[in-house]
């Protein structure tokens, strides 16, 4: 294998959750050397979150923190500690990019801000996430992207318009910030690479969010409309929704968009009687019969199983797709054949599977490296003979507590 995209590039990792150690690990996979920086009086928070190998607890048997932290060298480093910010100002003079994600200032405090390090170091670009950015009235609220979701307006969509709004799953904001701070990312490195020169990049996650909230925030801009809550229905789809099947919690969703369309789902549930009737002849006419249209469509959809739906409408044009589960998922044969799941082997969780990028370069492919890091896994290597501590250093430091 060739050269790899990142091959070369350091990356001292301070951040935690999800959307800071994803970028990371975008990076990562792609051939950078990676550090991410916790320690045992502040754990990375994803050690302390479910679903555990096995279900037993444990700091290293989290699938959580292993999901966004494959291919990592990872050490301890207590921050707190009167020599570790002086030990971290080694991992960042080492490295090209540094992520954070601490609340806004808490980098500056210890003494590691952008201002002070580019001073020493100009080319060091650093990539700070958190919830509404470094500045601003509101930039010191804490919190993780489940209650960002709610500030983003995101709950406000979600559900259905009889009832209150509903959680979005997961910290969402997060999830569809990191290919907004990996593309960052590479922006930034590309201009270092031109000018030598580096660069703070300020990313407010609320901020990325709202990109996709956008056709609903111009339509409040210009008309004064408030969307709201439709369920799974769509204002300009008809069917559009998930149909249930035949078997236990078996779905499949639908959806119609054009009269064309329309008449080849006719064609496939047999052109029954009720299709020929004027109040489904037209997009406008099944938006307002749709709670009858529905009711029809589960009826037939009831009698198959979900890929015989799918497989019935997509012959003929129709946008469907299985809703599936985690195994299904794990199992899917499309996946499996682009090697969608890394398999490596893990000091304390054994086997175990990371999710590959959702891309593949044809020059430069990701590939799986190291499996993640247990909590200080790497200290002896990264100390010694990456920063240069001599050994006696490192033991005195050691004793002292700095690697708790």
């Amino acid at each position: 294998m060739g050269k790899q995209a990142f091959e070369g590039v350091k990356v001292a990792d301070f951040s935690w959750a999800a959307t800071g150690p994803e970028v990371a690990r975008l990076l990562a996979n792609l051939g950078a050397e990676v550090i991410h920086i916790e320690s045992n009086t502040h754990l990375d928070l994803l050690r302390t979150t479910g679903p555990y190998r096995d279900n037993v607890m444990g700091i290293n048997k989290t699938n959580f923190f292993a999901q966004y932290n494959g291919n990592k060298y990872g050490i301890s480093l207590n921050l707190r500690h009167p020599r570790g910010a002086e030990i971290a100002r080694r991992i960042v003079f080492w490295s090209d990019i540094v992520i954070e994600s601490f609340m806004p200032g808490t980098i500056e405090h210890l003494g590691l801000g952008y201002d002070e390090l580019s001073k020493a170091k100009p080319t060091i670009i650093m990539f700070s996430t958190c919830n509404q950015g470094q500045t601003g009235p509101q930039t010191k609220r804490v919190g993780l992207g489940t209650q960002l979701t709610g500030a983003s307006g995101l709950h406000h969509f979600c559900g259905w318009p009889d009832r209150g709004p509903s959680l979005v799953w997961g910290a969402y904001t997060d999830f569809v910030s990191i290919p907004l701070g990996a593309a960052f990312l590479i922006a930034a490195l590309d201009y270092q690479h031109r000018t030598g020169k580096g660069q703070h990049l300020d990313m407010s996650q609320i901020e990325a969010t709202l990109q996709f909230l956008a056709p609903q925030l111009l339509d409040y801009s210009v008309n004064k409309r408030i969307a709201g809550r439709a369920g799974n229905r769509c204002s300009w789809a008809a069917p559009h929704g998930v149909f249930q099947c035949h078997g236990e919690d078996s779905w499949c969703a639908i959806a119609v968009f054009t009269d064309e369309e329309w008449q080849s789902l006719c064609k496939v549930i047999g052109n029954p009687e009720w299709t020929k009737d004027a109040k489904f002849s037209t997009l406008l006419a099944r938006k307002e019969n749709e709670d009858e249209l529905e009711s029809l469509i589960n009826d037939w959809t009831g009698g198959l199983t979900p890929t015989e739906v799918m497989s019935k409408l997509q012959a003929e044009g129709v946008a469907a797709g299985v809703v599936q589960n985690c195994q299904d998922i794990q199992e899917d044969i499309q996946l499996n054949h682009r090697h969608q799941f890394w398999e490596m082997e893990h000091p304390e969780m054994g086997k175990h599977h990371y999710e590959a990028p959702s891309f593949i370069l044809s020059k430069t492919p990701a590939e799986p490296r190291r499996p993640a890091p247990c909590l200080g896994e790497h200290n002896t290597y990264v100390y010694t003979q990456v920063l240069g501590i001599s050994d006696d250093e490192f033991v005195e430091l050691l004793a002292d507590g700095v690697f708790e």
